[in-house]
């Protein structure tokens, strides 16, 4: 089918939409519906042929100057909320890390991210929350994980996070891939920025685990 390939923030995952017969080009903005509700995108991926196993949602319309104004004061808007949200974090006390804020399209609600080891009175956080935005609050509770993909950032590769640029999901990573693969078992040479195993572990482990079943064990080779 024919689609093009989207992304919501510079650094994010592309996402791919029919785009209804209309030809788009690469920068081109456009308003598409995702489960949040109506948002607007950058076009990465022009028209192209792609197979898909999955139900592809359409674009809805591309977008105009007046929109994309809008979504640019909206993310101004979404780096003050945050930032204000960390002010009312540190002023109660409370012991969670707010990671991201983000605006909907409609303004509608404020989504607020964010990490905690420890279990939220999630009532009184909306509370506090509320009386400050004076707008619909939505909070969402994520990993170490989730909150790496958030903030981004240079890994000791020279790129910037997996997490952050291509990966949708998180994959099982296990310390016997780091075995598997001869790596030394330092937590600081086999752990991300977020402090759990690298998510690269998991990309060439199947063909480590190919390969093995077919040389001979070292001690063999060694006598």
């Amino acid at each position: 089918m024919e689609v093009i390939g989207v992304r919501y923030k510079d650094n994010g995952p592309i996402y791919y939409f029919l785009p209804k017969g209309r030809k788009f080009s690469k920068n081109d903005y456009v308003i598409v519906r995702s489960s949040k509700g109506k948002e607007i995108a950058k076009v990465l991926l022009a028209n192209h042929k792609r197979e898909f196993s999955n139900k592809v949602n359409k674009i809805v319309a591309k977008a105009t100057i007046n929109e994309i104004n809008k979504a640019k004061k909206l993310q101004k808007a979404s780096i003050l909320a945050l930032s204000r949200a960390k002010d009312v974090i540190h002023k109660y006390n409370l012991d969670i890390k707010m990671v991201n804020a983000k605006y909907l399209f409609d303004r509608s609600r404020l989504i607020l991210s964010f990490n905690s080891d420890n279990r939220v009175d999630f009532r009184k956080l909306l509370k506090i929350l509320a009386s400050h935005f004076k707008t619909r609050i939505e909070l969402r509770q994520i990993g170490v994980r989730d909150a790496a993909k958030f903030m981004g950032g240079i890994f000791s590769c020279g790129r910037q996070l997996c997490c952050s640029t291509f990966l949708k999901n998180f994959a099982p990573v296990s310390i016997k891939m780091a075995k598997r693969q001869n790596i030394t078992l330092n937590p600081m040479k086999i752990s991300g920025l977020c402090g759990r195993l690298m998510c690269c572990l998991n990309y060439e482990d199947e063909g480590y685990k190919n390969t093995r079943e077919f040389l001979p064990d070292l001690e063999e080779v060694d006598s």
